[in-house]
């Protein structure tokens, strides 16, 4: 089996290649695309170095059997083709295909049986707060229908990605060092802090990650 993570460098990648690393699964052969930031770095999987390649508009996947992807929603639109056009499956991690009627939104403990009509050959995962609570969903569904859910998240920083967790051990740093915290990722300083706000609101006063959390449920619990 012939597997390639897009967006190898970022928080998400580094998680994808530990685990592929922790499974026995028969990986013949690993690919590991990136940015021309990442391009060119070099990590190890099962005692072997793999350099990182420049994603690019080419074959580079021809003969890759799954794709995982993890680059942004842009990424993830703009090659959605080329990763797909010689017949991998693009398992993918960003929320650029989440709501398409084409591509199923799949958690395995809940709606596996969706992966098996995609199309387009892709598949996406939804957000992450929406994956823990619809395991819990399903098994309270399976007793009695649930007509409403209310929600409160508490989301950490590396829901951001591995630039957000890097400002905030600085700012860990700076407040130690009684310095001003560095503020860039976020609006405001999140060390010893709490933002109760995430994402931008929509017209109707919800924000965006609600409304995913909102959308992605019924779509996965075909509720």
């Amino acid at each position: 089996m012939k597997i390639a993570i897009v967006g190898a460098s970022g928080a998400v990648g580094q998680e994808f290649l530990r685990i592929l690393e922790q499974r026995d699964l028969p990986i013949g052969e690993l690919l590991l695309f990136g940015s021309q930031r990442s391009a060119g770095r070099v990590y190890k999987f099962r005692g072997k170095d793999i350099t990182v390649k420049l994603l690019q508009h080419n074959d580079d996947f021809k003969g890759v059997d799954f794709a995982l992807t993890s680059a942004g929603a842009g990424t993830s639109r703009e090659f959605a083709e080329t990763i797909t056009r010689h017949g991998a499956v693009m398992i993918d991690n960003s929320s650029a295909f989440r709501m398409d009627a084409d591509v199923p939104l799949v958690v395995p403990e809940v709606n596996p049986e969706d992966a098996k009509n995609a199309p387009r050959r892709i598949i996406a995962n939804p957000n992450c707060t929406t994956i823990q609570m619809v395991v819990a969903l399903k098994a309270i569904e399976q007793v009695s229908h649930i007509r409403r859910v209310h929600v409160s998240t508490y989301q950490s920083a590396s829901g951001a990605g591995a630039a957000a967790m890097d400002e905030l051990v600085e700012q860990y740093a700076e407040l130690g060092a009684g310095k001003e915290p560095t503020v860039n990722k976020f609006a405001f300083q999140l060390a010893y802090n709490v933002i109760p706000h995430i994402d931008v609101f929509t017209d109707n006063d919800y924000t965006k990650e609600e409304m995913k959390m909102f959308h992605e449920t019924r779509k996965i619990m075909h509720s």
